[in-house]
């Protein structure tokens, strides 16, 4: 097979035929498994097996952080049961809740029904570019004290009372930033930990029609 090399539109092509392929057969690798980082594991190695045989692309790993690290791609992959969307990611900075996570995400939605012949079935598959994948009321929240002409303190208060993970000296560097790029509007619930928490329930609803998150199945 002659590779062709891997663009964004042709990730998200090949991304809806994985789902669509996959689920109309029987994954007997994960028959019996509850663990649901078991089964997104299994579904992502199998998804960059996918791409890597059809394209020339650059595949992550731990230590690059994200799935497909390329300048051009810049994704990462994630995958979650519609029982409860979310994930975790690791923690850079708190900035990443403002101004996005640093990538794009590419989302795998599956239900497990070991019962049925063909046991994962893909109920959605999203593409969330880097710009949105800050967090819904943080960004809101920022987006509307600007709008009604609010200043640094204004910024700063509210920041404290997110308890966004910073210092007061970051405090101070973020809110001027702020003030002269305002954020855009992201759609991940990202609560704080030692590794961010992602939601997806809002890019998963059927009534979100934005720019920046691409429904592909």
């Amino acid at each position: 097979m002659n590779k062709k090399k891997l663009t964004l539109t042709t990730l998200m092509q090949e991304a809806k035929a994985f789902c669509e392929a996959n689920s109309r057969i029987r994954q007997e690798e994960v028959v019996g498994i509850t663990d649901g980082k078991a089964v997104g594991t299994f579904i992502e190695h199998k998804f960059k097996q996918w791409i890597s045989t059809k394209f020339f692309v650059e595949i992550g790993n731990s230590a690059k952080g994200i799935d497909f690290p390329s300048k051009k791609i810049n994704t990462d992959v994630k995958t979650t049961s519609i029982i409860q969307p979310q994930s975790s990611c690791p923690f850079k900075s708190a900035r990443q809740k403002i101004y996005g996570l640093g990538y794009n995400i590419l989302l795998f939605v599956y239900k497990k029904d070991d019962k049925k012949e063909a046991n994962l079935e893909f109920l959605h598959c999203i593409f969330i570019e880097e710009q949105r994948t800050a967090d819904y009321q943080t960004t809101r929240g920022l987006i509307e004290i600007l709008k009604h002409g609010g200043n640094q303190e204004d910024i700063q208060a509210f920041l404290t009372d997110r308890n966004l993970p910073v210092d007061e000296i970051e405090l101070n560097t973020l809110s001027k930033e702020i003030l002269k790029h305002p954020p855009k509007e992201g759609y991940l619930t990202i609560s704080n930990a030692l590794q961010w928490r992602l939601q997806y329930g809002r890019v998963i609803s059927h009534d979100l029609k934005v720019s920046g998150v691409r429904r592909l199945l």
